[in-house]
This record gives C-alpha cells, sequence and structure tokens, in this order.
C-alpha cells in the first residue's frame, strides 16, 4: 500500500480541489470543468489476515493525499472469448477505491449521486477501464458520479470455507457506505443515491436491492442486462472445490491464501476451460462463461432479487430494468458461431436453456419461421437476460414499487452491424466513449454518428433524470399496459415488443440454481 506521506505533495496548479473526508483529506484534479478524484480508498486492502475477509475499514491519513490515478485493478483472469480485460493502473494491493466526478465539490450543492458497478461476469472488472469514464455523466447530467472496484472472481464470490460468501457484494456495500459518509463534501445529496450497472453490475445491483446490509444506502437503482445466475449455496460450494482443485487445494480460505492474489486466478480460469464436464452436477451453468455468480447463502444474500422484490423487499426503490434485443449475439460472433448454429446446436440450447421441459416444442410452434440460429439466439437471450430483467419489473410491480423498463434495439455499427442491438452496447452509448473497451469493437472503424450521439445524449438524460426525480421520461411498467421505451433511432414508448418470448416464459419462476448431483 502506498503511504499517505508519498503522497503528499502539490500535484498541479494551486487550483487543485482539496476535499476533507472521514479519513482524511484528498487532492483530485480540475478537467474540463469537472473536479476529478481517483483512487481512493474505502476499506482497507484485502490482503494479508485480511484475505478472503469482509472489507475493513480503511485507517486514517495525515496531510494531503493525492486522488489522481486509478487504484490497482483486482486480480482478475484474463478475458472472455478473446477479449482481453483492460488493465491499466498499477499493480498493487490497494484494489478496494472508488473515483469521483463533480461539477463542484462544494458541500452547500447537493447534487444528485449516480455510483457505477462495473460487469464482467463477476470474474473481470475496473473501474479505471477507460470505457467508464464518466465525465460524460456527470457533465451533461449535472450530478455526482462515483465508480468503485470491487473483489472478482475466487477474490470476491468462490464459495469457500472460512469466509463470508459474496465478498465482491460486501465490497459494494463498504463502498456505498462510503458514499453515504463522505459524498456531501464532493457536492453530492446522500439522500439522493442512485446505484447503476451492467451484466454483472446489474446483477449486483439486483443483489443489492435484497441484502439488508445495503437497505437505506440507495434510492434507486438501474439494472441494465440483468444475468439469470444465481447460485445456490450447495452449487457455489461444489464449484468452488473444483476451482481449488484446479490449484491442488482444498476450498478454505486458510489453503487458498497460500497462493498469490494474481496467481490464483489461473484456477479460475483453468475450470472455465473445462467447465462443459461437469453438465450432469451444475446443469446451465456448465455451458456459461464463468463459475462465479452471486450465491444465495441466507445471511449476507438471503434469496434471490426475483422472491425478494416480489416479496416486496425493495418497494420503495424505484428501479430503471432493461435489455438489449440481440444480448448474446455479442458472444456468437466472438466465439466464432454466428452463422454456424446447426439443427443440432439448436435443438440442445432449448431443451438446455428453454422454460420447462417442452420449451423446444413451445419455442419451434412460437417462432416457426425461424432458423437454428434464430431459435439459438432467442432462447439463450431470453434465458440470460430479457426475461430475468422483466420478471424482475413484474415482481417490483406486483409488489407495488416502481419500475421503468426499456429495450435497447438500436444495432451497432461495427463489423458491418452483425452485432445488431449486441450484449454492452449500452455502455459506449450511456458513457459516450466510443473507442475505448468494447467500443473499439462495436464502432469498429465508423465515427459515431449524429443517431448514435443523439442517443448517447438520450442515455445519459434519462439516466440522469431518473436520478434527480424518479421519472426517467416514459411511464411506469405495469400488467396491463406493459410499457416499455424503445431505445433507437426514433425512440417510442410501446407494449413489450417480445411478447412471444414473454408468453413462453409466463409462470417461469427464476431461483437459485441447484447442485443436480
Amino acid at each position: 500500500m502506498t503511504t499517505p506521506n508519498s503522497r503528499d505533495t502539490k500535484a498541479g496548479s494551486a487550483a487543485a480541489p482539496v476535499v476533507r473526508l472521514a479519513a482524511g483529506a484528498v487532492r483530485g484534479r480540475l478537467e474540463d470543468g469537472l473536479a476529478v478524484f481517483r483512487g481512493i480508498p474505502f476499506a482497507e486492502p484485502p490482503v494479508g489476515d485480511a484475505r478472503f475477509q469482509a472489507p475493513r475499514p480503511v485507517r486514517g491519513w495525515d496531510g494531503v493525499r493525492d486522488a489522481l490515478a486509478f487504484g490497482p485493478p483486482p486480480p482478475q483472469e484474463s478475458g472472455i472469448q478473446g477479449r482481453r480485460g483492460v488493465l491499466t493502473g498499477p499493480m498493487g494491493d490497494d484494489w478496494l477505491t472508488v473515483n469521483v466526478w463533480t461539477p463542484a465539490p462544494d458541500p452547500a450543492a447537493r447534487r444528485p449521486v449516480m455510483v457505477w458497478i462495473y460487469g464482467g461476469a463477476y470474474k473481470l472488472g475496473h473501474a479505471g477501464s477507460p470505457g467508464y469514464d464518466a465525465q460524460h455523466i456527470a457533465r451533461d447530467g449535472d450530478v455526482v458520479v462515483v465508480s468503485l472496484n470491487y473483489r472478482v472472481g475466487i477474490e470476491g464470490f468462490a464459495r469457500i470455507e472460512g469466509a463470508p460468501a459474496n465478498r465482491g457484494l460486501l465490497d459494494q456495500v463498504a463502498a456505498l457506505e462510503w458514499v453515504r459518509e463522505n459524498i456531501t463534501a464532493f457536492g453530492g445529496d446522500p439522500d439522493q443515491v442512485t446505484v447503476f450497472g451492467e451484466s454483472a453490475g446489474a446483477g449486483s445491483v439486483a443483489s443489492l436491492l435484497v441484502m439488508p446490509s445495503a437497505s437505506g444506502l440507495f434510492r434507486r437503482a438501474i439494472a441494465q442486462s440483468v444475468p439469470d445466475t444465481f447460485f445456490s449455496d450447495a452449487l457455489a460450494r461444489d464449484i468452488a472445490s473444483a476451482i481449488a482443485a484446479e490449484a491442488g487445494l482444498r476450498p478454505t480460505a486458510a489453503d487458498l491464501a497460500t497462493v498469490a492474489p494474481r496467481q490464483l486466478t489461473g484456477a479460475g480460469e483453468t475450470l472455465t476451460d473445462k467447465m462443459h464436464q461437469y453438465a450432469d452436477r451444475w446443469g446451465s451453468v456448465a455451458h456459461t462463461l464463468t463459475p462465479f455468480s452471486p450465491v444465495v447463502d441466507g445471511e449476507v444474500l438471503p434469496t434471490t432479487p426475483w422472491e425478494g422484490l416480489a416479496a416486496g423487499a425493495a418497494r420503495d426503490v424505484e428501479l430503471i430494468l432493461g435489455h438489449n434485443r440481440d444480448e448474446t449475439r455479442l458472444f456468437t460472433v466472438l466465439g466464432g458461431q454466428f452463422g454456424k448454429i446447426t439443427e443440432e446446436d439448436a435443438a440442445a440450447s432449448l431443451r438446455r436453456f428453454g422454460p420447462g421441459p417442452d420449451a423446444e416444442q413451445a419455442y419451434r410452434a412460437a417462432f416457426p419461421a425461424a432458423s437454428p440460429g434464430e431459435l439459438d439466439e432467442l432462447v439463450r437471450c431470453d434465458r440470460v437476460f430479457r426475461m430475468p430483467c422483466l420478471h424482475l419489473a413484474e415482481a417490483q410491480a406486483g409488489a407495488g414499487g416502481r419500475a421503468f423498463v426499456y429495450e435497447l434495439t438500436w444495432p451497432a455499427p461495427g463489423l458491418g452491424g452483425v452485432l445488431g442491438a449486441c450484449h454492452g452496447l449500452d455502455v459506449p452509448l450511456l458513457f459516450g466513449n466510443f473507442t475505448a473497451d468494447l467500443g473499439n469493437l462495436l464502432f469498429a472503424d465508423v465515427e459515431p454518428s449524429p443517431e448514435a450521439l443523439a442517443l448517447s445524449s438520450r442515455f445519459r438524460s434519462s439516466w440522469a433524470e431518473f436520478a434527480r426525480t424518479g421519472d426517467p421520461g416514459w411511464p411506469a411498467y405495469d400488467t396491463e399496459h406493459r410499457s416499455v421505451q424503445i431505445l433507437d433511432a426514433h425512440p417510442v414508448v410501446t407494449a413489450y415488443p417480445e411478447e412471444t418470448s414473454r408468453r413462453l416464459w409466463e409462470g417461469y419462476a427464476f431461483r437459485a440454481l441447484p447442485l443436480i448431483a
């Protein structure tokens, strides 16, 4: 850990903003009208005797600590299907840090606060990735934006003996507690906090909605492409045993701590490559891209988001829930399978991912003109992202809460448009960063068109207005009208567009995934 004294430097002009926090003072930088602070620790480094434990409060420091560079990324695997994680910054132990973009660090400003939680299959991600630069959201929306690091992979989600479950989620709670205690100094309103995230970040947001330790830490939430995978305790422990075995260890905190954090990631990566061998024990999980997910352990996470919302756990939290039309196209293209799906492949996917034993028949009857590739994509999109989002909205509305639903249908222009409105497209559109991270692929060799820029601006204005008022600009979802905002070149409000799929999944219950054998 870098000592506070080593950071007690002038770091730029006398105009550099300084903010006093509960743990000590930090110095940021003025950037195009914003005050930006990077790499502020919200918890002690989770190493040594703190490894695999709940996050511990950060120790205070004397003097003024420079907050000019993002903290190190948490230990993680190299990527998904050839797409590498962006690991910029130093490789130290200060993983648990936050970053703040604010129009003015004035305690009297009381601006809405938006807290970003990155995705990455619960095994990748870093708040310092260039695609998550939040300057456009903060500036255009006149809001304070916070991003945070949390433990991923084995460090954050493996269910091991001698450690609490869902350590990555506990990190997020600790960061939200930091926001509650410190955000006023940055010009933010601790009573107007909105959490937002995409993919595994959206799954994290959904988890926070039903976690007792997160209650009261945010007022609104935005979940973009919530994945369906939540593990039962038995399944999570079995998967952890298999991961530990790859390193020749037992699934205990004591054993795993004998391997350095950035070396231990290899065990998870090795298991990912052979997960299909466990299909008889893990079911559909064995055919996914990750052996990590939130664990319904009964304590940290007492229930799944669907069950919790239906019981009214987040009735007072206003929600935006949404998905992209062609979610899984990205993985099919990157996996080299686009245009190559056979009848046998489609049949296997329908049986594996569909809602019940008659899913293959039901899908073929509902989509009689669909090709094998289209059937494969439909059932994967429905199971992994589209129906989980819709069912969360229905659970929230059914419990008397408010949920606003959207579907992104505008297609990514990269690779000749073959990607469609694929998974992750909402991220560069929201952040306005088209040449960083996934934006490099989705907008490859294509200048953002006026259409793209207008849609990008609409994302930010709707999200910021929601954070400010609880109303993104379209009607709340209910089971009578099923109003949904379609985000495209010409956005419109219509009844839920995937009605055929909705009916196929009507009555299906998303639950914690079991251990089969």
